[in-house]
């Protein structure tokens, strides 16, 4: 039941809203419960301060009158003061400043006034105590004072009243919020859960097409409802997952096809050198020489494109350990060019180099010299004879550029952004008499771009046309 995230943001969404009510319900209840315990404590105040008047007025009366008959009793001043100051549902009374009672008057609800604290009895400040019992099971709050009236007489002053109004009120709002927050909990769970389903149902959608998607239908894709939104943008990123994994499914098919087209004409010529060879009983030692050589050189062609092959697997997989090392890269510049002149004597194609000297570099040796061979040997093959390859070598502070120049019949427009691709030739038919003569299969160039890559360099065709093409390599001084 957890393991849905539809569920899972339900009941988040209910916790949430669930703490926000109860701490929403908790200040209410508190800020309301304040400002009656203060209301009702006003009330007492009032009415104790109201007796507080008339019993200083009658004794101010007392002082006045000339005779001794119209002078009040303390007792019949005290009954005075609380008859008129009564209010039908507080309790009254009024002691001497011994504490003997004076007067007293029930509330309507015949609670009786409660019995003096003995600690107040010596104080003049006004006091207030809640008292657990009585007052129709709620409890009552009593407001008690010592007062010196105008007589310099002594009076202890005692009101108090049931908290019935004000707990009545209080559990009316308590019985409010007991099914107010629960009703709201429940109506919320219930449109969270809708919202959460709607919200997801594109999700749901995205599942049901992705599961349905394999190698035989990448081109099919996931369904967009709002590409403005986070659930848009996550089907257009896996959108653009599968036709990532389009074109490297395209790619690995086509790499077999070029794969398996290159492995089976040299095989082909083996295996028909070999027929051709043994179809009599009888043959020229010559004859037999013929034919070994050719299957010598197509052993050679098979044994170059499986190490091509070899090497871009490894690089794909990334498991090509780089042999990093101090060298000159000059010296290695011009060690591959010394090599390279061999196969261009065979093509009468010169070999010119202008290099700086001293051009220390770190990095791999053994795979930047097979990165400058592979270049020379794609020069040497497109360039006439009589034409010339040259190689230059500058440094800049951040890099070192090494650049090889042919001036060969130069790269077609249309077939220059592809030249990098695996098995890839610009001119099929003089591909073919290539192979059969032991030429390449279309890796080299993948080859060299990779060793620069490898290196956190580069490898462009700076410029191609019918005055020969130029390749420049640029590598990071600092190449790790």
């Amino acid at each position: 039941m957890l393991d849905s995230v539809r569920t899972r943001l339900t009941l988040w969404y209910v916790g949430v809203l669930a703490l926000v009510l109860v701490a929403f319900s908790v200040g209410v209840y508190s800020l309301l419960a304040r400002s009656l315990n203060d209301r009702f404590d006003a009330g007492l105040r009032l009415t104790l301060e109201a007796m507080t008047s008339n019993l200083d007025q009658d004794a101010r009366d007392a002082q006045n009158a000339q005779e001794e008959d119209e002078k009040e009793t303390p007792e019949e001043a005290a009954r005075s003061g609380v008859e008129e100051a009564y209010s039908p549902l507080q309790s009254m009374s009024v002691r001497d400043g011994e504490g003997r009672l004076l007067a007293e008057k029930p509330a309507v609800n015949l609670l009786q006034p409660p019995p003096l604290p003995e600690d107040l009895r010596a104080t003049d400040q006004l006091a207030f105590h809640t008292f657990g019992s009585g007052g129709g099971g709620y409890g009552y709050r009593a407001a008690i004072q010592r007062v010196r009236l105008s007589d310099n007489t002594l009076r202890i002053i005692t009101v108090s009243q049931s908290r019935e109004t004000v707990e009545g009120e209080l559990k009316l709002l308590r019985n409010i919020f007991y099914l107010a927050v629960p009703m709201a909990l429940a109506v919320a769970g219930l449109g969270g859960w809708l919202l959460a389903r709607k919200s997801l149902a594109p999700v749901v959608a995205m599942s049901d097409r992705a599961r349905r998607i394999g190698a035989e239908n990448l081109e099919q894709r996931l369904p967009v409802v709002n590409p403005r939104d986070e659930l848009g943008r996550l089907a257009e990123t896996f959108n653009e997952l599968l036709a990532r994994l389009g074109d490297s499914f395209a790619q690995q098919r086509q790499f077999m096809a070029d794969a398996s087209h290159e492995l089976r004409t040299p095989l082909y010529v083996m295996r028909t050198a070999a027929e051709v060879t043994l179809e009599q009983p009888r043959r020229s030692e010559s004859e037999y020489r013929e034919a070994l050589s050719m299957v010598r050189e197509q052993t050679r062609r098979l044994t170059r494109i499986v190490e091509d092959m070899f090497t871009l697997a490894r690089a794909d997989a990334e498991r090509r350990d780089m042999e990093q090392k101090d060298f000159y890269l000059d010296e290695l510049v011009s060690e591959t060019a010394r090599a390279a002149s061999l196969l261009a004597a065979h093509k009468n194609v010169r070999i010119e180099t202008s290099l700086m000297s001293e051009v220390a570099y770190r990095g791999d040796e053994n795979l930047l010299r097979q990165m400058i061979l592979n270049l020379f040997d794609n020069a040497i093959k497109y360039t006439p004879p009589g034409g010339e390859v040259s190689v230059t070598l500058t440094r800049t502070d951040s890099v070192c550029e090494i650049a090889v120049t042919d001036t060969g019949i130069g790269i077609p427009a249309e077939a220059q952004a592809h030249i990098f691709e695996r098995f890839y030739r610009v001119d099929k038919s003089r591909s073919r008499s290539e192979v059969d003569n032991g030429g390449g299969a279309g890796l080299g160039l993948s080859i060299a771009r990779w060793i620069a890559e490898s290196h956190r360099g580069s490898l462009e065709l700076r410029h191609s046309d019918h005055r020969g093409s130029t390749f420049i390599a640029v590598l990071p001084v600092s190449a790790r």
